[in-house]
């Protein structure tokens, strides 16, 4: 785990961050990992003096299962409120699907990284079945009373409600999957989009750059790879520069 910023710190799952804002006593959560690194992410809160019945509140960017795992525990344990974007609110849900899924990859088992990655994620408890049926939609697009007072930036796209948090105080965005900077898929380091197969709406996921684009931040904390120290306005050119 690593503080990116006074009291905001990214821990890793398996192959996936999750991040952790501090204000006090008080925790909030963004995003969960694999339903295998539940223990990973209760490590992570106590290597901070903390226990998961410090988190306040939970924030999914998307109800992808790599990002719901130790949300769901949590909620199911300790009654942890869960926050999403509104369209997400009936993917978490379950209410429909957008996420891909093994049959997605039996044509690519020969391009970098697939196999091992999907041995590894299965391990990690990929194929299980997630969700959440009293997710909360999230209000506006203000400071949410939670500690960290993140923002949210709709970035829909990946999902059709994906969302980013902005952290105005810190100077940090939470991209997500909108953006992130490495992946098991790609070849490349860096600032970039997913690779295709991951995504769900490619005009909207390149307008969600845009959203990104304007937000002051000189962090960014993807969902997958390293933070990196950079203006968000120069990651979303990198990652426009390597769109193919």
């Amino acid at each position: 785990m690593d503080e990116v910023a006074p009291s905001v710190f990214r821990a890793t799952g398996t192959d996936v961050n999750v991040v952790i804002l501090r204000d006090g006593d008080a925790l909030t959560l963004i995003d969960g990992g694999y339903p295998g690194d539940v223990r990973a992410v209760e490590s992570a809160i106590r290597s901070l003096g903390r226990r998961p019945e410090d988190v306040r509140g939970m924030l999914l960017t998307h109800a992808h299962i790599d990002h719901m795992g130790a949300i769901v525990a949590f909620h199911e344990r300790h009654g942890i409120p869960v926050f999403t974007d509104p369209t997400e609110v009936a993917h978490a849900r379950r209410d429909y699907l957008e996420q891909a899924t093994g049959k997605d990859f039996v044509p690519r088992l020969h391009q970098h990284g697939v196999l091992p990655w999907l041995l590894r994620i299965a391990r990690a408890g990929a194929t299980r079945s997630l969700s959440i049926g009293d997710a909360r939609a999230l209000a506006s697009n203000a400071p949410l009373d939670l500690p960290g007072a993140p923002v949210p930036v709709a970035t829909h796209g990946h999902t059709s409600g994906h969302t980013a948090f902005h952290l105005p105080q810190h100077g940090v965005v939470v991209t997500g999957d909108a953006l992130v900077t490495a992946h098991p898929l790609s070849k490349i380091r860096g600032p970039q989009l997913l690779p295709p197969v991951f995504d769900h709406g490619i005009q909207d996921t390149l307008e969600a750059l845009d959203h990104l684009a304007v937000l002051d931040a000189e962090t960014v904390v993807p969902g997958h790879g390293p933070a990196v120290f950079m203006p968000i306005a120069a990651a979303v050119e990198q990652a426009r520069g390597r769109i193919r």
